[in-house]
């Protein structure tokens, strides 16, 4: 289910996937169907990880890769989890 919630974002931010909604910052933006399959990845590894633990896991690489990197947006970028659904949100047909 798609959720528009303009001011749920911090700077360039979009998109987030919380279960079981994608939400977006803009109506336009359900339209963008790179963006909506990378949240469906990332809904597809929360169902996979049981939801908690997936927010769990996150979370934790967040906080150890921005104290490794010193960088919060470099430690986003390198999340297991972002790492798969931007190297997928090409592929339609990911997760099948």
């Amino acid at each position: 289910m798609i959720v528009i919630a303009k001011h749920f974002f911090y700077k360039s931010y979009v998109g987030l996937c919380l279960w079981p909604f994608i939400i977006l910052k803009d109506d336009q933006l359900k339209y963008d169907v790179v963006l909506i399959n990378h949240e469906r990845i990332h809904l597809e590894q929360q169902k996979e990880l049981l939801i908690i633990p997936f927010y769990f896991i996150y979370l934790t690489e967040w906080i150890l890769k921005s104290l490794f990197y010193l960088n919060t947006y470099k430690a986003y970028q390198n999340i297991s989890f972002e790492r798969e659904a931007y190297a997928h949100e090409w592929n339609l047909d990911y997760p099948s």
